[in-house]
C-alpha cells in the first residue's frame, strides 16, 4: 500500500490502483516512490548500515544537557575518542550552544572554541560535522578537515553561509527550527506540523537551487524539539517517513 497525506485527510491504496489516480496526484506519487526507493549517497558517508549514529561534542558551558563537561582541550579529546569507540560515524563539533533561550556567541569566541578540537579530528580520519550558523566559522573550519555543515537556523542566520555552500560544495544538513533559539520554545504553534515542516523542506530546496547549489548531498532534519512542543514532537517521530519522499537521507536528533 501507500499512503496519501493530505492537509484535509489521509488515505491508503493498492500499490497497483496507482493507475486509477488523477493525473497529476499520479505523477506525484510517482515521482514519490523513485525517491524513497533510489539509494542515497553522502560523500565519505557509507548508508549500507543504517542508522548511522551521529556523536556531539559541545565546546561550551552552556549546552543542553552536557554544557561545561567537555569545554577543556584535553576533556574534549577525550570525548572525541569515546564517541568514536562507541560506534559514532560522525564527530559533530559546536562551539555555540542552541538550547532553548540561549544567546549568540561572538564569532571569534565560537571559532576559538572549536579551532584545537578541529585540529585534532584532523588526525583521526573520521567523518566531521561542524554545527555553526556562522559562515565565517565554516570558512575558518575549511582549512582543516570538514566533511558536514550542520547549520540550525536552516542557513537563514548569515546570509553568507549559502554562497559559503555554493563556493565549497560541502554536504549540509537542512534544518528546521522555529523563530530563533531565544524564542522557539515560546508556545509554538502549526497549521499542521507534519506538513508545514514538507512544505518549508520543499521551498528551502527551491531557494538552494535557485542560488546555484546543484548537489544532492544534502540531509534533512526536521528539528525535534526546536520550536515543538512534545506532540509536535511525537507526530513528526510517528510519520518520519514522509521526509523520504524528498529524496534525501533524515537525520533525528533526538
Amino acid at each position: 500500500t501507500i499512503e496519501i497525506i493530505t492537509r484535509t485527510n489521509k488515505k491508503k491504496i493498492n500499490i497497483k490502483n496507482i493507475n486509477k489516480l488523477p493525473l497529476r496526484i499520479k505523477k506525484k506519487v510517482l515521482i514519490d516512490i523513485n525517491n524513497i526507493s533510489k539509494a542515497k549517497k553522502i560523500p565519505k558517508l557509507k548508508f549500507d548500515n543504517l542508522p548511522i549514529l551521529m556523536g556531539i561534542l559541545n565546546i561550551t558551558p552552556d549546552s543542553f544537557s552536557d554544557g561545561g563537561k567537555f569545554n577543556k582541550k584535553v576533556s574534549a579529546k577525550k570525548h572525541v575518542d569515546k564517541l568514536i569507540n562507541d560506534g559514532a560515524k560522525i564527530i559533530d563539533v559546536g562551539g555555540e550552544s542552541t538550547r532553548p533561550g540561549s544567546k549568540a556567541v561572538n564569532e571569534y569566541k565560537e571559532w576559538a572554541r572549536v579551532k584545537s578540537v578541529m585540529n585534532y579530528l584532523k588526525s583521526k580520519k573520521h567523518f566531521v560535522s561542524l554545527d555553526t550558523r556562522k559562515s565565517f566559522v565554516m570558512e575558518k573550519a575549511s582549512n582543516f578537515k570538514l566533511d558536514l555543515i550542520n547549520d540550525v537556523s536552516g542557513l537563514s542566520y548569515d546570509k553568507e553561509t549559502i554562497n559559503f555552500l555554493k563556493k565549497s560544495k560541502l554536504p549540509f544538513v537542512l534544518h528546521h527550527m522555529k523563530g530563533t533559539t531565544e524564542t522557539m520554545q515560546k508556545n509554538p504553534n502549526y497549521k499542521n506540523v507534519l506538513l508545514d515542516i514538507y512544505d518549508y523542506f520543499e521551498d528551502k530546496l527551491k531557494l538552494i537551487r535557485k542560488n546555484g547549489i546543484k548537489h544532492n548531498n544534502i540531509i534533512l532534519d526536521p528539528g525535534i524539539g526546536f520550536g515543538k512542543n512534545m506532540k509536535h514532537n511525537i507526530t513528526l517521530i510517528n510519520n518520519i517517513s514522509i521526509f523520504h519522499s524528498l529524496g534525501l537521507p533524515v537525520m533525528l536528533g533526538i
